[in-house]
């Protein structure tokens, strides 16, 4: 179950969110397992079978929840950071940080995690929310776009995404200021290659010679 809009839909919201919490705390330690959501279960004294009422996915199911109101509250992080009033490259990079910090939790948890979803039986997961987590950073970045550069876009922040997400694990630096470093080199590099693209259409009868490539 999707956490957007639960409060409003979902008796269950609150215990919901309260047990999520507890499986991503003791994921740290037991990975994303029935252990976890077990452990988790006893410690909020919850009735025998609760859990699994509220997550029939069982651990999948709370890291899918989990990394979905993520998602939600980087929206609402990057809102109220006002990114409206900054250039777009400014607006990812604010909400790649925001993601990384306030919502991926302890590094040990998020490394079990990806971990999980790098089984083969996971990665259709895994590549479901790392779209989401891309798609929720461009809409709140004010990505109207509706044509090929709606799917460009979120291909290239995935890279980016993933690739910072990794550095970031594994960074020791204070204030995880090498992490920001390596993302905004990520991002220098994606402008590069998008002023590449624009000179190359912007080549005399580029666009006639792509014409007669279709035909």
């Amino acid at each position: 179950m999707s956490p957007e809009n639960t409060a409003f839909s979902d008796p269950d919201a609150e215990i919901r969110d309260r047990l999520a919490d507890e499986v991503a705390t003791s994921a740290t330690f037991d990975g994303w397992t029935q252990a976890a959501v077990d452990a988790a279960a006893r410690g909020l004294e919850l009735p025998e079978g609760e859990a699994l009422r509220l997550f029939p996915a069982g651990p999948l199911g709370v890291l899918e929840y989990v990394s979905s109101r993520a998602d939600i509250r980087t929206v609402a992080d990057m809102e109220a950071a006002g990114t409206a009033g900054m250039k777009v490259r400014e607006r990812i990079r604010t909400g790649v940080r925001l993601r990384l910090v306030n919502h991926t939790g302890t590094p040990d948890s998020a490394r079990r995690a990806l971990s999980l979803l790098a089984l083969p039986l996971n990665a259709a997961l895994g590549l479901k929310l790392l779209y989401r987590t891309v798609d929720a950073i461009w809409y709140a970045a004010g990505d109207s776009s509706v044509d090929f550069n709606f799917y460009t876009k979120r291909a290239t922040l995935a890279g980016v995404y993933s690739a910072t997400l990794l550095y970031w694990l594994n960074d020791r630096s204070e204030g995880n200021e090498a992490s920001w470093a390596f993302l905004d080199r990520r991002l220098e590099d994606v402008m590069r290659i998008e002023k590449f693209k624009s000179q190359v259409r912007a080549w005399p009868g580029a666009r006639t010679r792509a014409g007669a490539t279709r035909r």
